[in-house]
């Protein structure tokens, strides 16, 4: 907790050379550092002293309760503010400020992600979210027809409607592997790909958590696995990066990419990509950059005009994150995900989760089902009814609502979800 602590006591003493922050941003972690009881994660994931100081950065609406972070999370009020400075900036002269001024602090927040991920600052691109990372790279390797390309039917529907392109338009096969959440085991998860695998097989397209039933896959041993059968790897990060802890030599990565505006609380609009360094020059950018790029990481970025002041927030928003710490943030989550879906479950055998409970095979998205209400319905009741925010999964294998709570979610408002829950098996939705 020491380590921590002199960490954002640092942050706040250079605080004149990092103009994003707000006053009192960083002391607000602080402040919450000095009232935990405990320095281990797991026994402060009780800590509410510690967390109602983290919620107080947040300028959240609590008049609904919002359980569908999944999508995309309100960032702390430091860093919107960060944000909405920087484009006012720009405004009074964006020829000058938005691209003399504020666009070349993109190479303090590539350090910053890189050093973050545990990368070279050359090997990381900053995008706008995960679709675009994803898509570079699902359009950028060439492939010839009948190449074979491995999936889930759980990869998320966009980067799976790229590929479904790239088989009209090139005659590439795209093959979903089907897998049980209720089996997390490694060995499992691996076999599912393993078997797939076929001397044609050229990329394998892997999630690194899914945003459907929250399974967070062993990456690693699927990279190792492939690369053992020369099949390259995508990795679809969009719910993992800030969700838990872990950098890229955990993974043995050599393309990553995700949203920045989901778990690290970032603006709207931010994700980033990774290409291990010597992968770089056989990646097309998605859009055309010159002969002179090919090996430059920066050939991702060459998308036309953009705003620059919602990439330069991205520091505020990894220094709060930095400043919470991954191992505190990931056991905060299960223990919210935990109080709603274990109670549920102990109180009615119609209750079904499927998403792993115990261990470190998912984190705080999870998907609830109840026998007799169909899931769409359950959602619009919830919101309509109740203004509590969740969002209905129907797959061809299962469906449910889909249940996220955040670093801001207190504990009284999961239980007035359970409680909705409750009431609906009892009496209904109608």
């Amino acid at each position: 907790m020491s380590s921590r602590r002199h960490f954002v006591r640092n942050m706040i003493g250079v605080g004149a050379a990092l103009p994003v922050f707000r006053h009192d941003a960083m002391r607000q972690v602080v402040r919450a550092t000095d009232r935990l009881t405990s320095a281990d994660p797991l026994r402060a994931a009780e800590d509410e002293a510690y967390w109602t100081e983290i919620q107080r950065a947040f300028d959240a609406d609590r008049t609904m309760v919002n359980l569908n972070n999944g999508g995309v999370c309100p960032s702390p009020t430091h860093v919107l503010e960060a944000m909405i400075r920087d484009l006012r900036f720009s405004n009074e002269l964006p020829v000058v400020h938005m691209w003399s001024v504020l666009e070349p602090r993109i190479e303090s927040v590539r350090r910053d992600l890189a050093h973050d991920f545990g990368c070279d600052p050359e090997e990381m691109a900053i995008t706008r979210n995960a679709s675009e990372a994803l898509e570079t790279l699902i359009l950028g390797k060439d492939l010839k027809p009948g190449d074979e390309v491995l999936v889930t039917n759980q990869n998320y529907g966009r980067m799976l409607t790229t590929w479904e392109q790239r088989v009209r338009r090139e005659g590439i096969v795209l093959k979903q592997v089907s897998f049980d959440v209720k089996n997390p085991s490694v060995d499992y998860l691996v076999n599912v790909f393993r078997k797939a695998i076929t001397p044609k097989t050229k990329i394998l397209e892997v999630t690194h958590i899914t945003n459907l039933t929250g399974q967070i896959f062993p990456v690693r041993q699927v990279v190792e696995m492939a690369h053992e059968h020369g099949v390259e790897v995508f990795v679809d990060g969009a719910h993992a990066y800030a969700h838990f802890p872990f950098m890229r030599d955990d993974l043995k990565v050599d393309y990553y990419g995700t949203s920045l505006h989901k778990w690290l609380l970032a603006p709207i609009g931010t994700g980033f990509l990774y290409v291990r360094k010597e992968k770089i020059g056989g990646l097309w950018p998605m859009m055309a950059a010159p002969e002179k790029m090919n090996d430059n990481i920066r050939k991702y970025e060459e998308i036309g005009t953009h705003p620059a002041a919602n990439h330069n927030a991205i520091s505020a928003a990894l220094a709060f994150h930095r400043g919470i710490g991954s191992e505190r943030k990931i056991e905060r989550l299960r223990y919210l995900r935990n109080r709603w879906a274990k109670r549920l479950l102990a109180e009615s055998s119609r209750v079904h989760v499927p998403t792993p409970l115990e261990g470190t095979t998912s984190g705080a998205i999870a998907l609830l089902s109840v026998d007799g209400i169909e899931a769409s319905k359950l959602s619009a009741w919830l919101l309509e009814k109740h203004r509590v925010v969740t969002v209905a999964i129907n797959h061809a294998e299962f469906s449910g609502i889909r249940v996220t709570p955040n670093v801001y979610t207190t504990p009284d408002e999961i239980d007035v979800f359970a409680d909705l829950i409750g009431k609906a098996i009892k009496y209904g939705i109608a």
